[in-house]
């Protein structure tokens, strides 16, 4: 009985001055790991203050301490479980409370970023630190609830702007740098959007909300293909990841669609190809890089349906949504010149022209500018009352009704203002025979070459020539 009592007592001491040593250890350790810390030797700092938690796991302190240590090395997930360890093991422990406050809030926790800080004041109520770290947590709730009322709004600038805001108050949210990331591509700033999904893709690349980011930007650049990729990895990541399953279903929607319009317009299905890209429209408003394009293909079809007004329309609204669109400026003008709007199309051929110098481009503008200065001179084909294409026949008789209906005789009544008006009409009727009847005349009044010749065309002959012509070739 004594030996056995003998060798309780000795293991009793034996493991007291085991824990007696292994605490002298840890505090070693943490005081190796304090001299690290304030050299700003992080990574050291962090092994020796492990190995004191390791020798001595139940010191709240040493949970503490790594924990600042993480958040200076910016791991502030691994920084807030060492702080909420160590408040478990001490609720008393001030710091530990604020450590986790701090780690909440970097990581956009405001609501409990806020309760710690509470709880911070709650043991020391004049604590600055915790008060001001209290207001910041306020703040950022403030932000977070005003990028969603503005997203709901679709106000995606406003959005941009709270997140930026909350950012700076939680430089480790994931989740609002994908929020504004989204936003940046719903405004079409896909550079930057692609930027911030990227540095979280670097940091975690089974991050399903960054991989739809990075598959948005894609889509709305028209590049679908890749797009659908993106957005079929993030489900793979996140199968109930709601917004990447739409947009991976309307981007598919969109290139059967819009690939279907293209086949039947290629088979000359014009109306049919019209109602396609009209349903093609409808898919995704957002879209804006795609839309611009079908609202080209339907202009387009619409201007082979000789819907020439509907046309313009559509390349306008293109324009509005891709004011670089280089094909729907060239369309519009195209529509432009069939419906004789010279001047707006040369304004349209100017851009086009000052974007691309192209040979082709320019002599588009030049066509364009010599049916512009045709248009502003007398038009003989309305004169007559005949169309551009009238036979030498027709442009005969239309001459001889004309002439009729305008010979001074017929009205030799009226009063000197009418005889006057009517004599003007005979000498341009007479003016507009005399080049359409001559062929060589006629062709270069219609080509516009008359125009290079000090800019106007001289008909021939006074008053009484033409009455003479008149008289001679068409007697009563």
């Amino acid at each position: 009985g004594f030996l056995t009592c003998f060798c309780d007592i000795f293991l009793t001491m034996a493991t007291y001055l085991k824990k007696i040593k292994l605490k002298f250890q840890a505090e070693i350790f943490k005081e190796q790991g304090n001299a690290y810390y304030s050299k700003k030797d992080y990574p050291a700092a962090f092994n020796y203050y492990t190995k004191a938690i390791d020798a001595s796991p139940k010191t709240a302190s040493y949970y503490g301490n790594r924990a600042a240590t993480l958040m200076m090395l910016c791991r502030f997930r691994e920084a807030l479980e060492d702080s909420q360890q160590a408040v478990r093991l001490d609720d008393g422990f001030m710091k530990g409370h604020l450590r986790e406050g701090k780690c909440h809030l970097s990581l956009g926790n405001a609501m409990a970023a806020a309760r710690c800080f509470q709880k911070v004041l709650e043991l020391e109520p004049s604590n600055k630190e915790a008060q001001l770290e209290k207001k910041n947590a306020t703040t950022l709730l403030e932000y977070e609830r005003m990028a969603d009322f503005s997203f709901d709004k679709r106000d995606f600038r406003k959005v941009v702007y709270c997140m930026d805001r909350a950012i700076a108050l939680a430089p480790t949210c994931q989740r609002f740098k994908i929020l504004k990331a989204e936003c940046l591509a719903l405004l079409g700033r896909y550079p930057e959007a692609q930027s911030v999904a990227s540095d979280i893709l670097r940091m975690d690349a089974t991050n399903a909300d960054a991989l739809y980011v990075r598959g948005l930007c894609l889509y709305y650049e028209d590049c679908i293909d890749k797009a659908v990729q993106f957005f079929v990895q993030a489900l793979r990541m996140a199968p109930d990841h709601e917004k990447a399953r739409l947009a991976c279903r309307n981007a598919k929607a969109l290139k059967a669609k819009k690939e279907e319009g293209n086949q039947v317009f290629k088979n000359c299905s014009y109306d049919a190809a019209y109602q396609l890209y009209t349903e093609a429209l409808a898919i995704d408003p957002n879209n804006i890089k795609t839309n611009a394009k079908l609202y080209c293909n339907r202009a387009t079809a619409g201007a082979k349906l000789k819907k020439f007004d509907q046309a313009i329309e559509d390349c306008t609204k293109a324009i509005k949504l891709d004011d670089t669109y280089i094909k729907a400026y060239l369309r519009r003008a195209q529509c432009y010149m069939d419906t004789e709007l010279y001047e707006e199309a040369v304004r349209d051929y100017e851009k086009v022209y000052q974007t691309e110098k192209t040979s082709e481009h320019k002599q588009l503008l030049k066509t364009a500018q010599m049916e512009l200065k045709k248009s502003k001179r007398k038009d003989y084909y309305k004169v007559l009352g005949v169309g551009k294409n009238a036979t030498e026949d027709e442009i005969k008789k239309a001459y001889r009704k004309r002439a009729l209906m305008h010979h001074p005789d017929r009205h030799s009544s009226a009063t000197a203002e009418v005889q006057k008006e009517e004599e003007k009409k005979f000498k341009e009727v007479g003016e507009a025979f005399t080049i359409l009847s001559d062929p060589k005349k006629k062709m270069r009044y219609d080509s516009g070459h008359d125009l290079e010749d000090d800019g106007c065309f001289d008909g021939g002959g006074d008053f009484t020539t033409h009455c003479f012509f008149f008289i001679h070739f068409f007697p009563f």
